[in-house]
C-alpha cells in the first residue's frame, strides 16, 4: 500500500509524513510530493520517495502519483487560485487509479460563512463527483496561528484581535496530522466527514492569560474593529488579501464558526490533543 501526500515540503505535510512513518508504514511506500527541493532531499534520506511538484502541474502529478493508493491532498494556501490547483490534483488522482483521497478542508465547509469556506466546499464537491473514496478532514484553526507570535505578544504585553469572546478549538498540526495518518493506515474511514478540533476551546482573552503565566509579564487581549485589525496586520507585513483572511477568522471565532465539539480529533489521534496552554509553553521556551 502506497501513501501520496502532496505539499510535503509544508509545515502540515511534513508532520503527515513524519506521522505516517511513526505509525509503521515503510519509508518506501510513502510519496512526498512538494516543491521545496532542499527539504525533499530530507525526506528523500529518510527513505521515503520524492518528486517534486506543485499544484499547477498536471503532468508532475500525473507521474507522482503512478501505482499510488491513497492520497492526502493537503489543501493549497494560495487565495484565488487554490481550487483550481486541487482540481488538477483530484484529476490526477483519477488518472492514477487512486483508491482514496483525503482532504485538509475546512471547519463546517458546507455551511460556514468565512471568507475560505468557499474553494472548501468546492472541492468537497469536486472530490463527491469525482467518484473517489474520500475522507473529508475539516481542520479548525492551528495553534501555531496564535503560538507563532507568542514572544511579540510578551514583548508588547498585548494580543490584538477582533475574536470578541468567542472560542476557538485550535489543535496542533502535529495532532491533525496523527489524524491525517490514523484515517490513512486505518479501515473503515471511506466517505466520512470528521469536524477536527482541539479538546479544549479558548477565548482569547484566556490565551493572553496563559500568555502572562508562562512568561510571568502581563499579556492582555486588545479587541479592537475588523478594519482597524486588517491594519495591524499589514503593519507585521501580512499582505490585504491575507490580513483580510485572518481577520475574516476573528470575526468567525466571535460568531463560533470554528468552535467545534464532536470530539472527533481526539477519538481518531487515540489520545487527547496538545492543549493551548501547552503550546505557549513550548513556544516561549523555543
Amino acid at each position: 500500500m502506497s501513501i501520496a501526500v502532496t505539499g510535503a515540503t509544508g509545515r502540515y505535510g511534513r508532520k503527515a509524513i513524519d506521522a505516517l512513518l511513526r505509525q509503521g508504514v515503510p519509508a518506501d511506500q510513502i510519496v512526498a510530493i512538494g516543491r521545496n527541493s532542499e527539504k525533499l532531499a530530507g525526506l528523500a534520506d529518510l527513505g521515503v520517495v520524492t518528486c517534486r511538484a506543485d499544484y499547477g502541474d498536471p503532468t508532475g502529478l500525473d507521474a507522482a502519483l503512478v501505482g499510488v493508493d491513497k492520497l492526502l491532498l493537503v489543501s493549497g494556501n494560495e487565495v484565488g487560485a487554490r481550487l483550481q490547483q486541487h482540481r488538477n490534483v483530484v484529476d490526477a488522482a483519477v488518472r492514477a487509479g487512486v483508491h482514496l483521497i483525503a482532504y485538509t478542508s475546512a471547519p463546517k465547509a458546507d455551511t460556514s460563512p468565512l471568507l475560505i469556506a468557499p474553494d472548501h466546499k468546492a472541492t468537497e464537491a469536486y472530490i463527491r463527483d469525482s467518484g473517489l473514496p474520500f475522507v473529508f478532514l475539516r481542520n479548525s484553526w492551528y495553534l501555531a496561528n496564535y503560538t507563532d507570535r507568542a514572544a511579540a505578544y510578551v514583548d508588547s504585553g498585548v494580543v490584538p484581535g477582533a475574536a470578541g469572546d468567542g472560542r476557538v478549538s485550535a489543535a496542533t498540526h502535529a495532532d491533525y496530522a496523527d489524524a491525517a495518518a490514523s484515517v490513512l493506515t486505518g479501515a473503515g474511514h471511506a466517505n466520512a466527514v470528521y469536524e477536527l478540533g482541539g479538546d479544549q476551546a479558548f477565548t482569547m482573552t484566556e490565551f493572553a492569560q496563559a500568555l502572562s503565566e508562562a512568561s510571568g509579564k502581563d499579556v492582555e487581549y486588545h479587541d479592537m474593529p475588523k478594519d482597524e485589525y486588517i491594519g495591524l496586520l499589514q503593519t507585521f507585513g501580512f499582505p490585504r488579501e491575507v490580513a483580510e483572511v485572518f481577520a475574516d477568522g476573528d470575526l468567525g471565532v466571535a460568531r463560533g464558526d470554528l468552535y467545534v465539539e464532536t470530539g472527533d480529533l481526539g477519538r481518531l489521534i487515540g489520545r487527547p490533543t496538545t492543549t493551548m496552554q501547552a503550546a505557549v509553553a513550548a513556544a516561549l521556551g523555543s
